[in-house]
C-alpha cells in the first residue's frame, strides 16, 4: 500500500506539468505490475498475484519518489509516519542488491 501511495504522488507530480523528472508511463507500468491501480485488483486478490519482479532501476525510481514525498511532507503533522515508512520500504528494496550494484547504478545516472 505504501508503494501505491508513493506511485500515486509521483503520478500526480509527473502529470502536473511542473517539469517532473518522472515518466508517467513508467510509473503506470510499475503500478500495474504491483497491482496498485484502483479498480485493477481488489485487496483480497493481491495474494493471487504471486511474485512481482522489480529491477534495480524500478527500485531506484521508487526510492526517488519516497525521498521526494518525505521532503514534501516535512512540515506535515504525520512526518514521523512518512519517515518510518520510508525507512522500512527503503530497507526492504535496497536489500535485494549489493552496495556495488547500487553504486554502479548511481554512477550510470550521473
Amino acid at each position: 500500500m505504501a508503494l501505491g501511495q508513493i506511485l500515486g504522488i509521483m503520478s500526480d507530480q509527473a502529470m502536473s506539468g511542473d517539469g517532473s523528472r518522472w515518466d508517467v508511463e513508467r510509473i503506470m507500468e510499475i503500478e500495474m505490475r504491483l497491482g496498485v491501480v484502483p479498480g485493477v485488483f481488489e485487496p483480497d486478490q493481491l495474494d493471487e498475484i504471486g511474485t512481482i519482479t522489480l529491477g534495480i532501476d524500478d527500485a531506484a525510481l521508487l526510492l526517488d519518489g519516497m525521498a521526494f514525498t518525505e521532503i514534501a511532507s516535512a512540515d506535515l503533522p504525520w512526518i514521523d509516519m512518512v519517515r518510518w515508512t520510508s525507512d522500512f520500504v527503503s530497507g526492504e528494496l535496497r536489500r535485494h542488491w549489493s552496495d556495488a550494484e547500487w553504486l554502479a547504478l548511481s554512477g550510470e545516472q550521473r
